[in-house]
């Protein structure tokens, strides 16, 4: 081999690698992933700046529904609340075939690379992918981050166009995955050989979330594709933007696939994969007991320390897929999951309108529709969850309580952001199984955080032993100040729904 063949053969090989290791100019969202420094909020832009006029809580034809450009306007909103980076649910086309909602779920994409029309201001002179492109940059301006929802299943409107992309089964039918009605399964393939036809789709999608200038992924039930299909798809991205982010819907608590013909890869296997995070199960919190709350923080902390690669997770404690906290037990457990958000290890993660205590209770759901733009004739929702199905008001409660929680709860974490996650978490004893305590142990202050579960009954005076060094001064960040504290031992009672926070200096 010549000297110009040899000169030429490591010049490509030294472009390729700049190329893997290329990062897009200000994408810095998977280091403050793996860092738990993103503060995620979950938004639908179909409904994320609506205007009802009429107040009827549905948008009706001649009113605006979301879209990129409206969206805008609340982007200040976010901002000043503390949140720094946005999952948008789906963007991409929906299915209007055997629907689910006037407007068809979000999550029953119709297409990999074009953007629905749904969310499209018809009044702009801008092209689709520019409407978004703009709603991305003022993103942006603000040093807010975003990550696009990809979803997991087909529409039937495009397993009728591209039938080979779908699984049948041996009477050569499309897989409805449990009670997913309006999608179908998608055919993967395996690790053993992947199906090409649907990577190159996931491409295409990849593609055009990095033309859009998003930071990154959410994979909508990640566990149901191979593990071999993550790992090439994340390469790609990575090849291309080696900060773009890739978030797992997946938690430690999902144990078997929606159906029998669909794969079924753990959340353990997915961070292999190269997934960034996933879900942790804190959606469970409803139901957990004092000591639950205790392991699952531990369970989460030594799991993802034992990768070799930095790992993290989401505090799924409110999602789209989750009963509204308010509905299960009132304010005071929105509260509660304000703090828990502020002062836990992991990537604090909200839906729209938890922020002020939407219920999501829509007067209208599931009668019969006025008017639809699928062949469903009624407004299909999933009571008290976030509406992804039809033309509906903006997420917005009327809690000022949690609200204000919020905002003093995410400026408490940004203040406190070395001693939150990298302090030593250290439980203390309680004899009451619905009292949480635990001590989170900087160099020079630490943090006291106790709970009470029960939201119902509030505690008689409760004694936990700190055996801290000394203490020179502590303060009641959160919480009633009906507090006795030294370097031995802590004294208070707590409120049913109550969470007190002491900062300790010494």
């Amino acid at each position: 081999m010549n000297f110009c063949k040899k000169t030429t053969i490591v010049l490509a090989f030294a472009l390729l690698s700049v190329n893997i290791c290329f990062a897009r100019e200000g994408n810095d969202l998977r280091t403050l992933f793996l860092n738990n420094q993103a503060r995620i909020c979950g938004i639908n832009i179909r409904n994320f700046n609506s205007k009802d006029l009429n107040g009827n809580e549905i948008i009706d034809q001649n009113e605006e529904s979301g879209n990129f450009i409206n969206a805008i306007e609340r982007l200040d909103e976010l901002k000043e609340l503390g949140i720094n980076t946005l999952h948008l649910l789906p963007i991409t086309p929906v299915g209007k075939l055997k629907a689910l909602g006037t407007a068809g779920s979000v999550y029953a994409i119709a297409g990999f690379d074009e953007i629905n029309e749904q969310l499209i201001d018809r009044s702009s002179d801008l092209p689709p992918k520019e409407q978004a492109k703009k709603f991305i940059d003022e993103c942006h301006k603000r040093n807010i981050r975003v990550i696009i929802d990809l979803p997991s299943c087909g529409s039937y409107d495009l397993y009728l166009k591209r039938p080979e992309l779908f699984i049948k089964d041996n009477k050569n039918i499309s897989i409805v995955p449990t009670d997913w009605t309006d999608v179908r399964l998608l055919n993967t393939g395996n690790n053993t050989k992947l199906n090409e036809d649907l990577m190159n789709e996931h491409k295409k999608f990849v593609d055009m979330v990095i033309e859009l200038g998003a930071n990154g992924i959410r994979a909508d039930v990640a566990t149901i594709k191979p593990s071999n299909f993550w790992i090439e798809l994340i390469k790609y991205a990575r090849s291309k933007d080696s900060e773009f982010m890739f978030l797992a819907e997946a938690s430690d608590s999902w144990r078997e696939p929606p159906s029998q013909y669909a794969e079924f890869t753990p959340y353990d296997k997915l961070l292999e994969a190269g997934f960034d995070g996933y879900y942790g199960s804190f959606f469970n919190l409803k139901d957990w007991n004092a000591q639950d709350l205790i392991e699952h923080i531990k369970f989460n902390k030594r799991i993802l320390s034992s990768f070799t690669d930095k790992k993290s997770a989401i505090m799924s404690f409110t999602t789209h897929d989750e009963l509204s906290p308010v509905l299960i037990h009132g304010e005071n457990f929105s509260v509660m999951i304000a703090w828990l958000e502020a002062v836990l290890p992991f990537n604090p993660y909200i839906i729209d309108g938890f922020q002020t205590g939407d219920d999501y209770i829509y007067p209208w759901a599931n009668a019969k529709a006025e008017n639809t733009q699928t062949d469903d004739e009624t407004y299909f929702v999933h009571r008290g969850q976030l509406d992804i199905f039809n033309f509906s008001r903006k997420p917005q409660g009327k809690s000022k309580i949690i609200l204000e929680n919020l905002k003093k709860a995410y400026k408490f974490r940004i203040d406190n952001e070395e001693l939150i996650t990298n302090g030593e978490i250290i439980p203390l004893k309680t004899k009451n199984e619905k009292v949480f305590a635990f001590i989170i142990n900087g160099e020079t202050e630490k943090l006291i955080v106790i709970g009470n579960l029960d939201f119902q009954n509030s505690t008689e005076k409760m004694i936990f032993k700190t055996n801290l060094n000394k203490i020179t001064k502590f303060d009641i960040i959160h919480g009633d100040d009906n507090i006795k504290l030294s370097h031995k031992k802590l004294n208070t009672s707590l409120k049913a729904g109550e969470v007190k926070i002491i900062k300790v200096k010494g």
